[in-house]
């Protein structure tokens, strides 16, 4: 029977387990996979005032079409830096005003590119996988120091590890199955 203190720790290396990946699904959001997603300019900041501002914050961002993203500018004086930031963050698509709204027209992608993000997404799910074994490690030890300092003993100990383990595979299987759901949009024509 786990104690309170090992389910702290259980609990502490679960939460640091879902915040990788949540992460790592916001990320594969602004991978731009051919269809218009207002996520794929979550990175581009706009200088608004002297600071760097997220688009999001500054314009309403929609999807006309499933080929085009408008964004639609609170302020028509930032139409001409919102679309320098969209030009400056090289997202692969060029930006068009129409002095009121900007549109942005999402080409289909290449060959080479398809393979590009899929392999850039596998890389970005090994840098999670890692996050989340480096969680497990920091837990286990944390148990191991619980245990030696006498608040638990060592069969608690080893039930907890055991359902770290369970959590990390759980959460390894998780990231796997987001770079699989990844690949296959990012290769559907």
């Amino acid at each position: 029977m786990l104690t309170d203190k090992a389910k702290e720790i259980l609990k502490g290396v679960e939460s640091k387990m879902d915040d990788t990946v949540a992460f790592f699904g916001e990320e594969l959001k602004t991978y731009r996979v051919g269809k218009a997603n207002p996520s794929i300019l979550n990175s581009v900041s706009v200088n608004y005032y002297g600071t760097e501002t997220p688009v999001s914050q500054v314009a309403s961002i929609s999807v006309p079409d499933a080929r085009t993203i408008a964004v639609q500018p609170w302020e028509k004086s930032l139409i001409p830096a919102i679309e320098k930031a969209i030009m400056a963050a090289n997202l692969g698509f060029t930006p068009q005003n129409n002095g009121e709204v900007i549109r942005c027209p999402i080409p289909p992608l290449t060959e080479d590119r398809r393979k590009e993000l899929i392999k850039k997404a596998k890389a970005s799910g090994e840098q999670a996988k890692v996050a989340v074994r480096n969680a497990r490690r920091e837990g286990v030890e944390q148990l191991k120091k619980s245990q030696k300092a006498g608040e638990f003993s060592e069969d608690v100990q080893k039930e907890a590890e055991g359902e770290i383990q369970k959590v990390t595979d759980a959460k390894v299987k998780e990231i796997d199955t987001l770079v699989s759901a990844k690949e296959k949009e990012i290769l559907t024509v």
